[in-house]
């Protein structure tokens, strides 16, 4: 009988919570630190890719005797952006400028047609096609006629970047104040909420992720329109954008210096979009599912 109840009797004594805490931190520290091997993967494995990408190209180049007129080494368009970066810097922020306004313009005309969207039915069947006939419209094929008839070549480009940039933000909002629950809407004129209070803590909550959505769209966009637009007016100068130096370079058979420029707008998009890309983790990483951190 002994041999058979002090086993059962040392079965039935509960762990202690000391017993079960390490484990617990050590689970915790597991997951993070597979968190950071993701982290560090998904920027190693890209920057591992463009690095030989841009190995093979500098090899290709210098094992082929390839002109510099026809393909340059990453070396050396490196070295045209460095001796070049007075002229190729104002261009820049000109740039930056051009696509930042327009996306601010975006954002605010964008969101606030938006809701007058949501509030009233007839507003949206009035300009929404109208809002679609500038979205599917080329804006290559619009900005001749923009730089007609606007005086002014800064204020023509803003707005050709503006239009593209435009219709993401409202397309997306729209969706994203349509899509509230029902019976959320239901609760809400149960309990008497003001138009106010229904558009803060309904609305508003429904609409953010289709926002930041079509906010890392527009961005990207904003930058298109003020390249295109650029390239459509041709302009030349001190006050111009990456865009006309690459055409003067195309002018002038500069090849090193149109691929310095070309890089800086690649770059100037890539900046962008992270950016959103963070700008979007942080505002609904905390409560919305695209964004929240899984645990594995």
């Amino acid at each position: 009988m002994t041999s058979i109840t002090e086993p059962a009797a040392a079965a039935d004594v509960p762990m202690d919570a000391a017993d079960v805490a390490p484990s617990e931190a050590m689970l915790r520290a597991h997951e993070d630190k597979l968190r950071r091997r993701e982290s560090m993967l998904r920027i190693a494995v890209p920057a591992g890719i463009v690095i030989v990408l841009l190995l093979a190209w500098e090899w290709m180049v210098r094992a082929n005797g390839i002109p510099h007129y026809i393909l340059p080494a990453p070396s050396l368009i490196l070295r045209t952006l460095f001796d070049n970066w007075g002229s190729l810097s104002s261009a820049l922020w000109f740039t930056v400028k051009l696509t930042l306004l327009a996306l601010g313009a975006a954002i605010v005309g964008g969101v606030l047609l938006a809701i007058a969207f949501a509030l009233f039915k007839w507003v949206e069947i009035g300009l929404f096609p109208i809002a679609v006939i500038l979205q599917v419209t080329p804006i290559i094929a619009i900005a001749p006629l923009i730089l007609i008839y606007v005086s002014s070549t800064t204020a023509a480009l803003l707005l050709c970047a503006w239009i593209v940039a435009f219709f993401p933000i409202l397309s997306n909002t729209v969706i994203g104040l349509k899509s509230a629950d029902s019976n959320l809407r239901d609760l809400f004129q149960l309990y008497k909420a003001s138009p106010w209070q229904t558009f803060r803590y309904l609305l508003a909550p429904s609409a953010l992720p289709y926002f930041m959505a079509g906010l890392k769209i527009a961005g990207g966009l904003s930058l298109i329109g003020a390249v295109v637009a650029e390239f459509t007016a041709g302009t030349a100068g001190k006050e111009t954008g990456l865009a006309s130096r690459i055409l003067e370079s195309s002018f002038r058979t500069e090849i090193p210096m149109m691929f310095a420029a070309l890089l800086l707008v690649s770059l100037l998009g890539i900046v962008i979009f992270i950016v959103f890309a963070a700008l979007s983790r942080l505002v609904l990483g905390h409560w919305h599912e695209s964004e929240m951190r899984r645990e594995r």
